[in-house]
């Protein structure tokens, strides 16, 4: 079994006993066509990680705070989202850096996973030991890999030890809601939209 597919079940696992809300909006597989159709479209072959995960879920059936950081897109959106940078950087000289940022605003060998307010969750495909990577494209400034992490299949499974065990992702801490929904937040919080907040319980 792979990280991608083994971090998945985890996390569905852990959703389904404690997050039943959350687990509902999980999206069901993309199939191998629409896969290959969205990659035809944009000109570029997905990463085998992200092709494995869009096939255990093409993003989420409605809005959720599921993942840390962003919400897991769609084929769809990933295709509109990189449609969208690719249209807009040549007008804002996006595919330059500019001091003090070491990355451009946008980069034709990112391929979005995830997006949150219109910036965007992507992996770097660009060649080089950093293959593969997970940073993020601001939608105001440039991109940030200072907190990369390796691959699509270790943050997933970040995601599901923290879960598991009632830790973080980088700053992000798992919380579950009166709803029975998950919820990421920063350390500390104790309300949303004046609901209370609890942390995941520890352990498995």
């Amino acid at each position: 079994m792979t990280v991608v597919t083994s971090a998945w079940e985890r996390i569905e696992r852990w959703m389904r006993r404690n997050a039943p809300v959350s687990a509902a909006k999980l999206a069901g597989p993309a199939t191998t066509e629409a896969i290959a159709a969205a990659q035809d479209r944009i000109g570029l072959t997905f990463p085998e990680e992200l092709v494995e995960s869009l096939l255990r879920h093409n993003g989420l059936t409605e809005w959720a705070s599921l993942l840390p950081e962003a919400d897991p897109q769609s084929l769809d959106e990933i295709v509109e989202w990189y449609e969208i940078r690719m249209d807009i950087a040549p007008d804002v000289d996006g595919f330059d850096t500019h001091s003090p940022n070491d990355e451009p605003w946008w980069h034709e060998l990112w391929v979005p996973f995830g997006a949150f307010a219109s910036n965007l969750q992507v992996i770097d495909l660009r060649p080089g030991p950093e293959r593969g990577r997970l940073g993020l494209a601001s939608n105001s400034d440039g991109g940030d890999f200072s907190d990369a992490y390796p691959s699509l299949g270790g943050y997933l499974a970040l995601v599901a030890e923290a879960l598991e065990t009632g830790g973080r992702v980088g700053c992000w801490h798992p919380y579950l809601t009166v709803t029975g929904e998950i919820w990421w937040g920063q350390a500390g919080e104790t309300d949303l939209a004046g609901q209370p907040l609890h942390p995941v319980p520890g352990g498995r």
